[in-house]
């Protein structure tokens, strides 16, 4: 298996399967390391692999709701856990400093909706519970818009790749263009931004 293969939502469930689909969801939004996963497009090819026969949906639905809740709330208790000092934590391979900074100037802009918004926004996603813990944001304020969040989030995915293979004649010529579409959709916001970052320091600059 190759680095690639961990950004590939088809092998990975190919691979590994129903329970594999349910763990990389945890995973994403409960460990730091997580924040790879192709949280997004996993949802919607499982949606799509689930209209084909390949996958239960309604287990997808309630497994993958109950797995995104458990992976937020882990990631709340870490952040609680080791405190403001996660910031002075030295860049390795599993955890990069800059993307905790990226979830927290999200969170401080947009407050505990961030919780529900970040579903959508893949890296924020992972750091984002952490932050709130970090934050010492309430655990039963966190909690709601944790089930809020992961129910729109599972249940949106997957049913848009579900839906899509059960009206699209001969669907798979249009999975791997959904996917990518899916992609470019969730990275949207990041690529903004970095754009508007650049464009104001060349503004700026003399």
């Amino acid at each position: 298996m190759q680095i690639t293969d961990l950004l590939n939502p088809q092998f990975l469930i190919s691979t590994l399967g129903f329970v594999g689909v349910i763990a990389i969801i945890y995973l994403e939004t409960g460990a730091f390391f997580g924040f790879f996963f192709p949280g997004d497009s996993l949802l919607v090819t499982a949606g799509f692999l689930a209209s084909q026969g390949h996958l239960p949906i309604v287990a997808l639905l309630i497994c993958t709701f109950i797995a995104a809740v458990l992976g937020d709330s882990t990631g709340y208790a870490f952040g609680k856990k080791v405190g403001p000092a996660i910031f002075t934590k030295e860049d390795s391979i599993f955890f990069n400093k800059k993307y905790l900074l990226r979830a927290q100037e999200f969170y401080e802009k947009h407050g505990v909706i961030t919780i529900i918004l970040a579903r959508f926004m893949p890296v924020v996603r992972t750091f984002a519970p952490i932050v709130a813990g970090i934050g010492n944001m309430k655990y039963r304020t966190f909690l709601a818009f944790n089930i809020i969040g992961g129910f729109i989030w599972t249940w949106l995915m997957l049913l848009i790749g579900y839906v899509f293979g059960s009206i699209i004649p001969n669907p798979d010529r249009y999975i791997v263009p959904l996917v990518l579409a899916i992609i470019i959709i969730s990275a949207a916001p990041g690529i903004y931004k970095v754009i508007k970052s650049v464009k104001s320091e060349s503004q700026g600059s003399p």
